[in-house]
């Protein structure tokens, strides 16, 4: 099978959009530029904003403010059978009653294709997503992948604009989705459509999307690739749900470099980011290090002193739970190579960071 893409998806421009259930808000200024046939995902927690997002894209919502532009046509006046987009739902909403060719063939039909047309596109929908000879199943008849994939095919049946994909692994188990979402990285790529797909899983969407934009309480907080929303976090509400974090309190002592120097409560002094701006020298700080810029010395070197608590055998790393002297629990992972000895409960280490910048420090609020 060839790897072009099927069709060049076209742009998404969401464009100052805001929103308002009557006096609360739930989207405020939201600014985001897809490029066709780019996969990007909406990450956040419940309530962020995100899926009422994705519901004014598709049209089911009206916004308060703002516009959607689908390539270079605005879309604020198109009902969602005219925007062109496919919508693969949560529990994939396949008409139980209809066999998966009909359930694929049902978006055609609405749209007044011929009956040749909708065979051979259920044909080569079928074939796309490895389902050909499926077609006359029920849906009752097939897996939750299965399935799932059959929502995919009618979604691409119709050749939309943009695909969005609303929470579709929730209901899978572990193994299955991490198949399942090979799989959509698959078909997106083949059929070239933009993507937008919504969903709380960290892993999720820093693993499929070419971009992520994080949302909190309705606002971005920052629309950037995964490594940028990883490695350089914008705020400290990214740095804290994306991946794991520490958090320490710390006082600047002044620059280094393109760095701030901090002294942490806990002891010992950092370099740090400081993505807001250099902050002024007395400024208290919370410092945010991932347990991998961790790293747990031999007592008497620099860094500063801390207990073991627990360690976490994690396949091929292992997590030390670590209480510094001013009671945080510190969460430090290492590599584990076979045989190695974990460290006990109790044992006195010290702790550095593994290289300068790798920390970041957020104004620090009451």
């Amino acid at each position: 099978m060839s790897s072009a893409p099927i069709h060049a998806g076209r742009s998404l421009v969401v464009d100052a959009v805001s929103h308002r259930f009557g006096p609360s808000t739930a989207l405020q200024d939201i600014n985001l530029d897809v490029k066709g046939g780019e996969l990007v995902a909406l990450l956040g927690p419940s309530g962020c904003g995100k899926t009422t997002l994705l519901r004014i894209i598709a049209g089911f919502i009206a916004q308060s403010e703002g516009r959607i532009v689908i390539g270079d046509d605005v879309v604020d006046a198109l009902p969602p059978a005219r925007r062109a987009v496919g919508i693969v739902f949560q529990n994939y909403a396949l008409f139980p009653h209809m066999t998966i060719a009909e359930n694929i063939a049902y978006g055609l039909a609405a749209r007044g294709a011929s009956r040749t047309v909708q065979k051979e596109t259920v044909a080569r929908m079928l074939d796309l997503v490895k389902l050909g000879g499926f077609g006359e199943r029920l849906p009752r008849q097939l897996s939750g992948g299965q399935q799932q994939r059959v929502a995919l095919a009618r979604a691409l049946a119709i050749e939309p604009s943009i695909l969005l994909l609303d929470e579709p692994f929730a209901a899978l188990d572990k193994n299955l989705r991490l198949d399942m979402q090979i799989e959509v990285k698959r078909l997106q790529r083949l059929s070239g459509i933009t993507t937008i797909l919504v969903t709380h899983d960290q892993e999720e969407a820093l693993s499929m999307a070419d971009r992520v934009a994080v949302l909190s309480h309705g606002r971005l907080e920052q629309f950037a690739t995964p490594t940028s929303i990883y490695d350089t976090p914008a705020t400290r509400f990214v740095n804290t749900f994306v991946g794991s974090a520490n958090e320490l309190g710390g006082t600047v002592l002044g620059t280094d470099g393109d760095f701030l120097r901090v002294r942490l409560d806990s002891g010992g002094d950092v370099s740090v980011r400081a993505p807001g701006g250099m902050l002024s020298e007395g400024s208290r700080v919370a410092v945010c290090l991932r347990p991998e810029h961790l790293r747990i010395d031999a007592p008497g070197e620099d860094g500063f002193a801390g207990v073991v608590e627990m360690a976490l055998p994690l396949g091929p790393t292992v997590v030390h739970e670590v209480r510094t002297g001013t009671g945080a629990a510190l969460k430090i992972s290492e590599p584990r190579s076979g045989g190695s000895l974990l460290r006990a409960a109790g044992t006195a280490v010290r702790i550095s960071t593994a290289g300068p910048g790798l920390a970041t420090a957020y104004p620090q609020t009451v």
